[in-house]
């Protein structure tokens, strides 16, 4: 993977990674446009990069984050009465019972997952298709009557076993995750909220665990450059995208994101097919 390479996929992950369209689907499309090999260099490569979106995410919710983690902190010796809690704290938690499936999941099918990666096409036609499915499911489904703040534990858990989707190439973590809490009647900008909130532990061990791995690919000089400009580029564009996003969901539904991700979905299929 040259440079160039190496920037554009950076770009597409930032731009794609919080819309709900698949960043797995399009990096996977982006990879097999510029006949990049299916390895491990590259499959850490497209994990790396992810950390560079968690970075542009703590950076946009970093305050609200903050807040969360000194409300758990605080207040963990309450934990008995755990209702009295304040908002943040309680929210704390629930995004700790969410993270637990799909950390689970990714560790079980690990493997499983990286042998995906070797149909690039096939499979991001696969979970682009679910992903437009799943969003007309959610507006359909959706009553957009609840707030963040009436959040519960089986919220937390709902959304979290549908993160599992997510684990695999292909699936949209936004799209799966939004749509989820749109089933449970939240409205879009709190869905997306809750969603990208929850995604920070699961990207970040995800990214940890790739990073460790790094250290047993041959080469690796070699393709640190390119890791490291994936990494800069996914982190710049994903802050603008995740800002310009959370201002589109209070005025818009994922209806035009599902219509894309439904064509785009096609075309790969049909040109996995020929």
């Amino acid at each position: 993977m040259n440079p160039i390479q190496a920037l554009i996929l950076g770009v597409i992950q930032g731009l794609t990674e919080f819309l709900p369209v698949s960043s797995t689907a399009h990096l996977l499309i982006g990879q097999k446009l510029m006949g990049i090999p299916a390895n491990d260099a590259i499959f850490s490569f497209l994990v790396i990069v992810q950390l560079g979106t968690i970075l542009s995410l703590i950076v946009y919710f970093s305050s609200e984050l903050w807040k969360i983690v000194l409300a758990v902190i605080s207040n963990f010796n309450r934990l008995k009465d755990f209702r009295s809690l304040p908002f943040d704290a309680r929210l704390g938690w629930y995004i700790l019972l969410a993270t637990i499936p799909a950390l689970i999941a990714g560790f079980l099918f690990k493997d499983m997952v990286e042998m995906l990666f070797a149909n690039q096409l096939l499979e991001a036609s696969i979970r682009l298709l679910a992903a437009a499915f799943l969003m007309v499911l959610a507006e359909y489904l959706g009553k957009q009557s609840r707030k963040l703040d009436s959040i519960t534990w089986l919220d937390g858990l709902f959304i979290g076993v549908m993160q599992i989707i997510a684990v695999f190439p292909g699936a949209s973590r936004s799209g799966t995750t939004i749509s989820a809490g749109l089933i449970r009647n939240f409205d879009r900008p709190s869905a997306a909220r809750f969603a990208f909130l929850m995604s920070v532990p699961v990207m970040a061990a995800a990214g940890a665990y790739e990073s460790i791995s790094l250290i047993r690919i041959p080469g690796l000089s070699q393709i640190l450059p390119a890791l490291i400009i994936g990494f800069m580029a996914a982190a710049v564009v994903g802050w603008f995208a995740v800002r310009w996003f959370m201002g589109y969901l209070s005025k818009h539904s994922l209806h035009t994101f599902a219509v894309y991700c439904l064509l785009v979905g096609l075309v790969c299929l049909v040109f996995s097919i020929i």
